[in-house]
């Protein structure tokens, strides 16, 4: 969904009914420098929509000095915060690629959850060709609506897979799930995304942690977290959720970013 050369950021977004593909650096003054590679928006109103897009995408509101004040007293987060020192927890602004994604990503490896979701947004999603490289943008869900669960399964889609998929873009399409709602009443937040067919406690709390914004989300089943902590206390065996509660009773309200520092610290 973008792409990244040369300590460039690169990415396709649908603006008020038009496509940008623009183009993120750091510039000599330290500072981000957003350009529009595709030609400067029509409106002030564009400007403003891709500078919001992109304070949510790399969570730049967020003031980061109280987890770090947290994680400098505790022996596991100590080191991790040092190393990735200025990580955020980069989003997925779009509600629908969140829930597919967390879909998706459901009970296989990452390889083949990026081939899916690879195979998803080229077959349905609308691209644009610049300097010879296709942007894509994620589907819509109203374009999903329109497909039968074989549609989906050609695409190695599992059959229950697809009809959540199918399922999900026809309540975004008919309004009754919007992220304006989620975000509204983020307390009751997770009870309203299991209520969703597919959507269960891991999947929810990949939607709060990198869609809505919660920094209490906590995906305490996740494959990868349980690793990281493996990793770290240097086990044999990955620690069972009662340890995982505990260790993370002392994160309290910023369980998002423990999670992400210690998804991170797999790839180091």
């Amino acid at each position: 969904m973008h792409s990244i050369k040369e300590e460039k950021v690169y990415k396709l977004l649908m603006v008020e009914d038009c496509t940008t593909i623009i183009e993120i650096k750091e510039n000599e003054e330290g500072m981000i420098q957003v350009d529009f590679v595709t030609g400067p928006p029509s409106t002030e109103s564009v400007y403003r929509n891709v500078t919001n897009y992109i304070i949510e995408w790399f969570d730049l509101k967020t003031d980061l000095q109280p987890f770090y004040e947290i994680a400098g007293q505790d022996t596991l987060l100590s080191g991790l915060t040092k190393n990735f020192y200025g990580l955020r927890v980069i989003g997925v602004p779009d509600l629908f690629e969140a829930l597919c994604w967390s879909v998706i990503g459901q009970q296989v490896n990452l390889p083949f959850a990026y081939t899916v979701k690879r195979r998803f947004v080229e077959a349905f999603g609308k691209s644009v060709e610049y300097n010879g490289q296709i942007f894509w943008l994620f589907p819509e869900p109203q374009k999903i609506t329109c497909l039968m669960s074989e549609d989906l399964k050609e695409l190695q889609f599992t059959a229950r897979k697809a009809e959540y998929i199918i399922g999900i873009a026809e309540m975004m399409a008919n309004g009754s799930l919007t992220k304006e709602s989620l975000m509204e009443d983020l307390q009751n937040a997770e009870q309203k995304l299991l209520s969703i067919r597919g959507i269960g406690p891991w999947s929810a709390h990949y939607v709060m942690m990198r869609c809505l914004r919660d920094p209490s989300a906590f995906p305490i089943g996740d494959a990868g977290l349980q690793n990281a902590l493996k990793k770290l206390l240097g086990r044999e065996t990955k620690p069972a959720p009662e340890e995982i509660r505990q260790l993370f009773s002392s994160w309290e309200n910023w369980e998002a970013y423990a999670v992400f520092y210690l998804w991170r610290s797999l790839s180091s």
